[in-house]
């Protein structure tokens, strides 16, 4: 005797299929809704903090270390001025993500040793914020700073930057009572207001350099520099 044939109950099946139809637009609608609110609050709520972050990321400020000033006789004879120099700077948001081969390169360029390419570690390793050069050598003369310039390719983030140094017109007549700056160490470091000296790398050490050392040393400046995904 043959088997009877179920037959299908399509207002079931039809009723089964809307609600799963209507399952998936709530979920559709769900998403949707989180997603203008989610917009709502960073377009309109947090527009001006987003913006604010936004231009954070886009600009950073940079400091641009101050000139120092003279020392002068009671007769007006400069005892201490400055000149121009060059220094050589390194952003490590500019090298490519391998400031160790850029500073192995350099030392090789260069012709230094052992201990000159270990300073440099020292001088990265100093506190600074994003986008902010470290000084790397001062004093530069003309044959570094052109073969720097032939093997610029080579030298992603290094810049050759224009400073002034500390010039002693009347040599060592004064020296005892004038002073001489010097690079800032680690321990001078810990000591500085971080934020006047930013960027600069000179401090008085003796005589009168040292004793008047923030009457000389003057305030700090700054610029806005714009960088984009690359630096």
């Amino acid at each position: 005797m043959p088997q009877p044939i179920p037959l299908k109950d399509h207002e079931k099946e039809k009723h089964l299929v809307n609600r799963r139809l209507l399952a998936c637009a709530a979920l559709v609608f769900s998403l949707v809704a989180i997603l203008i609110g989610r917009l709502y609050v960073l377009q309109i709520i947090q527009h001006d903090q987003q913006s604010a972050v936004s231009e954070n990321n886009r600009v950073h400020v940079l400091p641009i270390a101050p000139e120092r000033g003279l020392i002068y006789d009671r007769n007006g004879t400069v005892l201490a001025d400055n000149k121009p120099s060059f220094d050589l700077t390194m952003t490590r948001e500019r090298t490519g993500g391998d400031s160790a081969k850029v500073l192995d390169t350099l030392t090789q360029v260069l012709g230094l040793d052992d201990e000159d390419r270990k300073q440099f570690d020292k001088d990265l390793r100093r506190g600074r914020k994003p986008f902010e050069p470290v000084t790397l050598m001062v004093g530069l003369n003309e044959q570094q700073i052109a073969l720097i310039a032939v093997n610029q390719f080579r030298l992603p983030g290094l810049e050759v930057e224009p400073q002034f140094i500390r010039e002693y017109p009347l040599g060592e007549h004064f020296a005892h009572s004038v002073g001489y700056v010097g690079r800032i160490n680690e321990k001078e470091a810990k000591t500085l207001d971080s934020t006047e000296y930013r960027g600069t790398q000179s401090i008085g050490k003796t005589g009168i350099e040292r004793f008047y050392e923030s009457q000389l040393h003057g305030h700090v400046g700054y610029e806005e520099v714009e960088t984009n995904a690359q630096g």
